[in-house]
């Protein structure tokens, strides 16, 4: 891979913000909304089907953020590589920030990368789109706006064999008020099954933009797992978005 730098034809921006001016106290983040990888990276050694999976993207999260954007009035930040290449809600430290691992599939292309390949993506997907979110939270705090994140994300039913029965969770850690009335409000609005911290925990090892954005900031902020399968579809993204509208407000 050391001609990468030539080669950005279909490398898009790593960030696509909607609604930067909205008027709501709700700031949205959605990392993982795209499995794009460019054709310079072969698709990692992974066949095209592998890349279909949730372990190269959230599958229907980008949707819902879009349309819970509008209808909140909400800004949102919408990553716009697939997490295989360089996951945007890992720290860089993480093992998981390039995973030679997702599930239970090898991805050959992350294993035994250079320092430089890895401070490519680092420099080309990861630092814009945390650069992009502080930016605005910046001008946010500059204007004493309220504000508050909430990041969407979904998750696998199964997962290496062991069924999830959760319609949702709701994970947080210092903003237990908030994660526990918005879990009271989805199961109000639903008459679903939404978990607290689950199928995930919220810990600075393993998780960006709550601890980062958020918490180091003084901030409000949750991570919204919704399971795939209730989002696969247009009219399920439709919904969940509703869900979520109706409880944020």
């Amino acid at each position: 891979m050391s001609t990468l730098q030539s080669k950005f034809d279909d490398w898009p921006e790593p960030v696509e913000v909607l609604n930067d001016g909205g008027r709501s106290d709700i700031v949205l983040i959605c990392e993982h909304a795209s499995n794009h990888i460019p054709e310079c990276f072969d698709g990692l050694g992974l066949e095209d089907i592998e890349l279909e999976r949730h372990i190269a993207w959230d599958i229907g999260a980008e949707s819902v953020s879009r349309s819970l954007s509008a209808l909140l009035d909400a800004p949102c930040f919408i990553g716009k590589y697939s997490r295989l290449l360089i996951d945007l809600n890992r720290p860089i430290e993480s093992a998981t920030s390039i995973p030679v691992r997702s599930e239970a599939t090898d991805v050959p292309g992350n294993v035994h990368l250079s320092p430089g390949d890895r401070q490519l993506r680092i420099d080309r997907i990861f630092t814009p789109f945390q650069a992009a979110v502080s930016a605005h939270l910046d001008r946010r705090e500059k204007d004493r706006r309220p504000t508050k994140i909430v990041a969407i994300h979904s998750f696998t039913p199964v997962f290496l064999g062991e069924a999830r029965p959760w319609d949702a969770g709701i994970l947080f850690d210092k903003s237990a008020e908030f994660g526990v009335d918005l879990i009271d409000r989805l199961k109000r609005v639903t008459g679903l099954n939404i978990g607290a911290n689950v199928p995930y925990v919220i810990e600075r090892t393993s998780d960006y933009a709550i601890p980062v954005h958020g918490e180091d900031r003084g901030l409000d902020a949750v991570l919204v797992e919704i399971r795939q399968d209730l989002i696969g579809s247009a009219d399920g993204q439709a919904r969940w978005a509703d869900h979520l509208f109706r409880s944020l407000t």
